[in-house]
């Protein structure tokens, strides 16, 4: 069941089992000034509660340095843990990219299936 359910113009935001689930809109631009909103909402959304986190980033049409560092270090604030769910292959190499270089604070994992995507967390979650 869903709850706290929120969006903005760039994404939305609702928990369910445990789980916060964080889907960007189609044709997102992420900039700097656009992360630090997704990441204040997303905050107002846990109500300072930890949760792992499934992130569909298939929305995402560009994004800038700025805004990719920022998401790797603020952007993991009350994050247990990331799933990713993609399908680009663009994306996925800026993905592997970013996981290499920026090192996430938290488990950041990614995925082009929801079901995997979603195990992954689950799994974590069962051994924290």
């Amino acid at each position: 069941m869903k709850s706290n359910y929120f969006q903005n113009q760039f994404a939305e935001y609702w928990l369910e089992d445990g789980v916060l689930f964080f889907i960007y809109k189609p044709g997102t631009s992420m900039n700097l000034e656009a992360a630090k909103q997704v990441v204040k909402d997303r905050l107002e959304v846990q109500r300072g509660e930890s949760y792992p986190v499934f992130c569909d980033m298939r929305g995402i049409k560009d994004s800038d340095k700025p805004a990719r560092d920022f998401l790797a270090k603020e952007g993991s604030s009350l994050v247990r843990s990331v799933a990713v769910l993609t399908d680009s292959p663009v994306t996925k190499i800026m993905l592997n990219f970013y996981l290499t270089i920026s090192k996430p604070l938290v488990p950041t994992k990614m995925f082009t299936d929801k079901d995997q995507a979603l195990e992954y967390l689950k799994h974590l979650t069962v051994q924290a």
